[in-house]
């Protein structure tokens, strides 16, 4: 039996992810999509009515098992594409949050990312070849007020992304860094920021359009992409900006009940 190429989506029931395997799925990929929720088995339905193989995998990748668990489904098939978005947020002051919370953001954000790329990615090293995405932020450029441990966490994404692709710029191995701003998926209410005036926004940039941006930088090489040309500017001036000034700026889009 023949396979097609096959790509890997995390975080994928829903927003960017779902996007992402859609992306994949339109584009000839076969598909292993997973999710700590029930809803990626509903998701992998409808990819399915498109005509594509896919196989769902519900799984907390913020800890080894859900990691192992992932990498089980997998077995011997080479990885095409590694498409690593799954991710967590979360809101509200640093003293006032649950460590529990806090300890899943890390978790996932950055142990189980870390985990997942490396397993994947010495596979793809054995055959050089294979494309990584991993969903970094424009948050990786501000100092978080209110999202203190998320911003920290696609900070270091951000930086990753970036320095695993230079280790491999010798190689057929390309990773992207895709780096969106706020978006329109269940994130913000996940996060417990319904009452900022992010949260409230009603003009987030759209799913499809972020995951669209990611996938063709992906697709061409490309090291990283800002979405949008407003967060474009914000990373801009994040450069020139004062630390401080910028932990103010992400106050004011943060703080809850502002």
């Amino acid at each position: 039996m023949a396979f097609r190429p096959l790509a890997i989506v995390t975080g994928a029931s829903t927003g960017i992810g779902f996007e992402l395997a859609k992306c994949c799925a339109a584009d000839g990929y076969d598909l292993i999509i997973a999710a700590d929720e029930a809803e990626i088995e509903s998701a992998a339905e409808t990819l399915r009515a498109t005509g594509v193989w896919v196989q769902p995998v519900q799984a907390d990748l913020g800890t080894p098992d859900g990691v192992d668990k992932l990498i089980a489904e997998i077995g011997d098939r080479p990885v095409d594409a590694l498409l690593a978005n799954a991710g967590r947020g979360l809101g509200h002051a640093f003293l006032d949050q649950d460590f529990d919370e806090i300890a899943a953001v890390i978790g996932v954000n950055v142990t189980g990312t870390v985990a997942l790329v490396q397993q994947v990615g010495r596979g793809m090293r054995d055959r050089n070849k294979g494309r990584i995405l991993i969903t970094g932020s424009i948050a990786g450029y501000l100092p978080g007020s209110f999202q203190a441990v998320y911003n920290g966490t696609k900070a270091f994404l951000d930086s990753f992304s970036y320095a695993l692709g230079n280790e491999l710029k010798d190689t057929e191995i390309t990773v992207t860094c895709l780096m969106p701003g706020a978006t329109e998926t269940e994130f913000f209410d996940r996060a417990h920021m319904e009452d900022t005036p992010v949260g409230k926004d009603d003009n987030k940039a759209d799913a499809a359009k972020v995951a669209k941006d990611g996938y063709e930088a992906m697709k061409s090489g490309k090291p990283g992409i800002v979405s949008g040309l407003a967060n474009k500017l914000t990373v801009a001036a994040a450069g020139v900006l004062p630390e401080t000034v910028l932990a103010e700026r992400h106050r004011k889009m943060a703080e809850p009940g502002r």
